[in-house]
C-alpha cells in the first residue's frame, strides 16, 4: 500500500475535500478545504478529481515519508518553499516522490494555508460523505499527528498539459474583498462605515471564523434581539461589540447576530489566506436599500 507517514504536522495539519453539503437541516455545516481555489489547482495538477482530499497545512512546518511506492504530488496556496528529501521544487507545479522520501514544507513567506495533493488522493474512510474536518463540530478524520499513516488511493484521470500553474503570488499587502450587501444591514446605524473603514484582522481567526478590528459598527436598535437565523460561509455578523466576524468554512448553521453583509463567493478563498495583523478593505458589490424599520416592527 502506498502511503504517507506524517512525521510533523506544524501547528495545524487537516485532510480537507469540497465538504459535506446538503447537511445543513440537521445541524452540520458543510466544512471543506479554507481556500478551495487552491485545493482544486492541487488535485488537478497531479489529475485528481476535485474532490480528493488533499491536507490543508496551516503556516508551514508539514513533513512526512513516501512508503510503498513512488508518489506525484503537488503543493499550492501559500508558499513555503515545499521541498523532497531536502531539494526544492516549485510550489504549483507536479514533483515526483520516489519511496523513502521526505516530503517537507517551511513557513510560509505570505498567506497562511497550503494544500498538499498526491494523485490518488488520501484515501481515509469518509465521514458523513466527505473527508474533511469540521473544527466547530468535530467530525471527520480528527488533525493529523506525527505517525499516522494515510493510504493513496488508486489513480485516476490523464495528466493536463502543463506541469506548473501560472498563479499569481499571495501577498500579505492590502486585501480588497467583495461584499453583498444585507440581509441585515439595516439593523445598523451607518452601515456603510463597514467599507469606509481599514479593518485590520485579529490574533482570533480560525476555520469557524476571523474577527476584525476597526471603528465599531453601532445597532440601530440595541434592545432589540434578532432570533436566530441560518449562517452562510463568507457571512459578516456583528456581535454587540460591533467588531465583525466574518464566517469560515466551519461556521455555525445559524446565529443571532445581525449579518451587515456577505462576502463574494469568489473572494471567500481570498479570506483563508489572511493573517493575524493584515488590512482589509470591504467594497459593496451593487448600491444598497435605504434603511426602514425591521421586519414585525
Amino acid at each position: 500500500m502506498i502511503a504517507l507517514e506524517v512525521m510533523r504536522t506544524g501547528p495545524l495539519a487537516l485532510l480537507e475535500d469540497l465538504g459535506r453539503p446538503g447537511l445543513a437541516h440537521v445541524g452540520v455545516t458543510r466544512s471543506g478545504a479554507a481556500d478551495r481555489r487552491s485545493h482544486r489547482l492541487a488535485n488537478r495538477l497531479v489529475a485528481n478529481p476535485d474532490d480528493r482530499a488533499t491536507v490543508e497545512i496551516t503556516l508551514g512546518g508539514f513533513a512526512a515519508r513516501v512508503q510503498g511506492g513512488d508518489v506525484d504530488i503537488a503543493v499550492t496556496g501559500a508558499d513555503t518553499d515545499p521541498a523532497v528529501s531536502g531539494i526544492p521544487f516549485g510550489t504549483n507545479s507536479i514533483h515526483r516522490v520516489r519511496t523513502g522520501d521526505v516530503i517537507s514544507l517551511g513557513a510560509p513567506h505570505a498567506g497562511l494555508r497550503s494544500y498538499l495533493a498526491v494523485r490518488g488522493g488520501i484515501a481515509v474512510d469518509p465521514v458523513l460523505g466527505s473527508r474533511s474536518y469540521d473544527m466547530l463540530s468535530a467530525i471527520g478524520p480528527r488533525p493529523l499527528r506525527a505517525g499516522d499513516v494515510l493510504p493513496i488511493g488508486a489513480h485516476t484521470g490523464d495528466y493536463p498539459e502543463l506541469d506548473q500553474a501560472p498563479v499569481a503570488a499571495i501577498t500579505n499587502d492590502l486585501l480588497e474583498l467583495r461584499v453583498v450587501p444585507g440581509p441585515r444591514d439595516d439593523w445598523f446605524t451607518d452601515p456603510d462605515a463597514l467599507v469606509h473603514t481599514a479593518w485590520v484582522s485579529t490574533d482570533r481567526t480560525d476555520r469557524v471564523g476571523m474577527r476584525l478590528a476597526g471603528r465599531p459598527l453601532a445597532y440601530r436598535w440595541p434592545n432589540r434581539q434578532l432570533p436566530s437565523e441560518g449562517a452562510t460561509r463568507g457571512a459578516i455578523q456583528v456581535p454587540p461589540n460591533g467588531q465583525p466576524v466574518i464566517l469560515g468554512p466551519d461556521h455555525p448553521v445559524t446565529g443571532g447576530y445581525p449579518v451587515i453583509g456577505v462576502v463574494t463567493d469568489a473572494d471567500n478563498d481570498k479570506v483563508a489566506q489572511i493573517r493575524p495583523g493584515q488590512t482589509i478593505r470591504l467594497h459593496w458589490t451593487r448600491p444598497r436599500i435605504a434603511a426602514g424599520k425591521p421586519a414585525g416592527w
